[in-house]
């Protein structure tokens, strides 16, 4: 690339072989007629198909499209925070890898930049056209607990389809889990972040990764620390500076 991107979009994978190539042209689809300049970054998590090799056929006849791969499987948020710490833009755009995030709402969440430092997408009304009974329900829980132990209003924690200036995760201080938490460590930097509806889609092809557990009883640990963070976090106003 000549030019800087000005958008990078991240998305993790873990055995996504067969959505690769859709996805990076529905990403395409929706940021060309922008005339943006922008990148595409997708973090191989250790997959054991043949995600990698996709992503090489990808990179060489796109030179947008750029890959890390993980030398084993280390989760979500470590594929997540990889893919920011190699991002070029100065917007980033995460999103998952299985379509279920369609590549067509970006511009609406790009939009919504212009009144907030951190857009999060949230599928609460869209969720029963893509997911089943079991995945709503898991959800909805998981999102009423973070939000009554957090002191939150975030309705759908759980979707990574989000759109934010890189100053937001400057100084975050990442760990296992923390993809679920992002939106509260950016607020907790002062930074404005709003919800907008986004579309979800069923999975067409591969298998999710993610279930009950992973959504609600693993994260516990992990919610109570955020709410200890928020009680601790530092919060003042410089008044005057000298020299």
């Amino acid at each position: 690339m000549t030019t800087e991107p000005q958008v990078s979009v991240i998305a993790p994978c873990y055995d996504e072989q067969e959505n690769l190539r859709p996805l990076v042209d529905a990403i395409r689809a929706a940021l060309d007629p922008l005339r943006l300049a922008y990148e595409i970054i997708l973090v191989d998590d250790g997959s054991r198909d043949r995600t990698w090799e996709a992503l090489q056929e990808l990179g060489r006849a796109d030179s947008r499209v750029r890959a890390l791969r993980f030398g084993r499987n280390c989760g979500q948020s470590a594929a997540l925070w990889a893919g920011t710490q190699a991002a070029r833009g100065r917007i980033l755009v995460t999103l998952d890898a299985d379509l279920q995030n369609p590549p067509a709402d970006i511009p609406r969440l790009l939009d919504a930049l212009k009144d907030a430092d951190c857009v999060c997408g949230s599928r609460v009304a869209a969720r029963s056209q893509g997911d089943s009974w079991l995945r709503r329900a898991s959800s909805k829980i998981a999102n009423w607990v973070r939000n009554k132990v957090s002191g939150e209003t975030i309705s759908d924690a759980g979707c990574c389809f989000r759109a934010f200036r890189r100053e937001c995760v400057a100084h975050v201080k990442f760990f296992r889990g923390a993809h679920r938490f992002l939106p509260t460590l950016i607020k907790l930097d002062g930074y404005r972040v709003i919800e907008i509806p986004v579309h979800h889609n069923p999975r067409r092809m591969g298998q999710s990764h993610y279930g009950v557990w992973n959504r609600l009883f693993k994260a516990s640990a992990d919610l109570f620390a955020v709410r200890w963070m928020k009680t601790r976090a530092l919060r003042y106003r410089i008044a005057e500076t000298i020299n």
